[in-house]
């Protein structure tokens, strides 16, 4: 533990890696893609995908779908981190600049705020250049007594 961690802080980690590893293990969608799930914490994620020739649309750059399946699944991670089993109410996406076959990308997600079943994330996704090629705010709705994973040692706070 850090020295300026609590044990508080410690138990949400835990929690937010076994989220992970729960959720990995039934993640078809991001194995598909070839999205790593770089990191976790609470309220954070951060997802890394990198761009093959067939996520190239018709002009020769990543679809934007695509990279707005990476900004999900790093905002999906980040919203489920507490072990309260939470969906997406609605995204809005802006897409600031290209990305290319061979471009790393990364999405950084961070919780704004979390008010009884809902919450504001933002994400960031960049290039492996630090450039930004989309930004994307996420809704969630966490659903009512439902937890990604049950364990006596990791009940619902």
């Amino acid at each position: 533990m850090h020295p300026s961690e609590t044990a508080d802080d410690a138990t949400a980690t835990r929690v937010a890696l076994r989220v992970r590893e729960t959720m990995l293990a039934d993640d078809h969608a991001s194995r598909s893609l070839g999205i790593d799930i770089a990191e976790v914490a609470p309220g954070r994620a951060l997802a890394r995908m990198r761009v093959r020739r067939d996520m190239l649309n018709g002009f020769g750059i990543c679809h934007g779908g695509l990279i707005t399946t990476l900004a999900d699944t790093a905002f999906a991670y980040a919203c489920n981190s507490a072990n309260h089993v939470t969906v997406a109410a609605g995204v809005s996406v802006d897409f600031v600049a290209p990305a290319h076959e061979g471009d790393e990308l990364s999405a950084a997600c961070e919780q704004r705020t979390q008010q009884a079943r809902t919450g504001v994330y933002d994400v960031v996704v960049r290039n492996q250049h630090g450039h930004t090629v989309a930004l994307m705010r996420g809704r969630s709705h966490r659903l009512k007594g439902r937890q990604v994973f049950v364990d006596g040692d990791a009940a619902l706070g």
